[in-house]
């Protein structure tokens, strides 16, 4: 008699357990969603892949960025990567057309904020300078050929549109339009001169190559106004005491 009423307890006792079982699980907060379980679409993927490939070149420098670190960035397999872009060679090439894309905005917003070819020249001489200082890493990798295949299309296009737009600025500065199927000595010339130029400070900046001569000018003094004074030099104007 007295094992049947502990029975008849203990089984009034169960739904009380049961329903306070529930209760607490109702109070604790739900488990956190890793990156790795967040529903991508095809197309969603492609695109966030190389923004964490951008994050971990940026953060890690070109040595960094490899397949595995950017599916751990973006909370994906291992494989995801390689699916969408075969190999390193792949996601590093659609990474560089990225740049060449930013880098041609950046260029074509400056030439227009200014008036005259000479102070396009100058305008777009900063713009180079300020987005390689923004994005050290990508304008690195932009300019690393061994690391990227120029045959990909997405590469390819944006490059060449790179160049024409160089090829423009220059030719503006020389008041004359210069053709995308050739160009006159004089032409190259002026391309790669202004070009060896800027991306020759650029590098010697982003290297640190330039604190010297810069803590001997006078206190003040910053990288831009020393780019604008080679700038008036080269055009065969004297720099601004």
């Amino acid at each position: 008699m007295a094992r049947l009423s502990r029975e008849n307890k203990a089984a009034r006792a169960a739904p009380a357990r049961s329903r306070r079982v529930k209760r607490a699980a109702a109070d604790r907060p739900a488990p956190k969603r890793r990156s790795s379980d967040a529903p991508y679409h095809h197309g969603d993927l492609h695109e966030a892949l190389l923004k964490a490939a951008e994050q971990v070149l940026e953060r890690d420098g070109l040595p960094g960025l490899t397949l595995r670190a950017v599916a751990r960035e973006a909370g994906v397999s291992h494989a995801a990567p390689t699916h969408h872009f075969g190999d390193l060679t792949g996601l590093v090439s659609e990474l560089a057309a990225i740049g060449f894309r930013q880098f041609g905005v950046a260029m074509a917003a400056a030439d227009a904020s200014a008036a005259t070819p000479s102070e396009k020249g100058v305008a777009s001489a900063k713009a180079y300078v300020a987005y390689a200082e923004a994005h050290p890493g990508m304008y690195g990798l932009m300019f690393r050929s061994e690391r990227l295949d120029y045959s990909r299309p997405s590469l390819h296009e944006a490059s060449e549109a790179s160049f024409a737009g160089l090829a423009r600025g220059v030719g503006a500065s020389r008041r004359e339009q210069i053709s995308k199927e050739s160009l006159s000595l004089d032409q190259a010339a002026a391309i790669a001169s202004a070009w060896s130029l800027v991306h020759g400070f650029t590098m010697l900046l982003l290297d640190g190559r330039l604190s010297k001569i810069l803590k001997l000018l006078p206190e003040g003094t910053t990288p831009e106004m020393l780019l604008t004074a080679m700038l008036r030099l080269s055009a065969g104007r004297p720099p601004r005491p």
